[in-house]
């Protein structure tokens, strides 16, 4: 049974300011727990029902009933279990390899299909603007399906980090160079912009090599891709050569 004070302290979770204040966030559903069990994160607590309660061999879980994961849940409709753990420390960016900065993403879905997406295609860092929706967001921890124990994400000045790096700085546009006929490096910054209005100005001027994914319509009337969807593309373009 899971009491007054626990659903106060397990829904407080799901505003940024409390995650901050207790350096926690939730995680919900069987794979997504089970995925960040298996990692270096630390659980601090885990709530299931009868159903999937002995899936967990943890010590520290509370079986609770379907009503009461309703009453404690962040998704619009409740699942099995959820679980607390411990933020983890940030460890320190590299300037090697092929790294994605997200500039003031907003949507959590996008930003934890991104996860996902550089979990795939084995891009190891993420450096996000202070401005892009926060990582341990529960919807982007459901959307990243476990990938976010594999993939180092940071909040940083875009900006400042560009200009410390000496790594080529490539960012989608639509007046962009083909990707598919560009000399594309294994190490590289790819700047994502924003959903509605795309990498910002001050991040443009910083940009050394603009690229595009040309359209193969025969009206090509469609105004852009999805920001997800765009870097699933470039993602693979760029992986594939190597």
């Amino acid at each position: 049974m899971v009491s007054k004070n626990q659903i106060k302290w397990i829904t407080s979770l799901q505003l940024k300011k409390y995650r901050l204040e207790h350096q926690l966030f939730i995680a919900e559903g069987v794979k997504v727990i089970q995925e960040l069990l298996q990692s270096n994160f630390v659980l601090e607590d885990l709530f299931a029902t009868e159903e999937v309660f002995n899936s967990f061999s943890v010590k520290n879980k509370t079986v609770v009933t379907e009503s009461e994961m309703k009453k404690i849940t962040a998704l619009s409709s409740a699942s099995s279990c959820l679980a607390v753990f411990q933020m983890p420390k940030e460890t320190k960016s590299s300037n090697k390899g092929l790294i994605v900065a997200l500039d003031d993403i907003r949507d959590p879905g996008n930003l934890g299909t991104i996860i996902r997406l550089c979990d795939w295609f084995g891009i190891e860092q993420i450096i996000c603007s202070k401005e892009t929706v926060d990582v341990f967001n529960p919807k982007v921890v459901q959307a990243t399906m476990g990938s976010i124990a594999r993939v180092n994400i940071q909040y940083l000045d875009i900006k400042e980090f560009i200009l410390n790096s000496n790594l080529p700085i490539f960012g989608t546009f639509m007046d962009g160079q083909n990707i598919y006929s560009e000399d594309l490096p294994a190490d590289g910054i790819i700047v994502f912009g924003n959903e509605a209005n795309g990498i910002s100005a001050e991040i443009e001027k910083l940009v050394t090599n603009r690229i595009a994914i040309p359209r193969f319509g025969k009206l090509k009337k469609t105004e852009s891709l999805n920001v997800a969807t765009a870097t699933a593309i470039i993602l693979s373009e760029f992986c594939r050569r190597f």
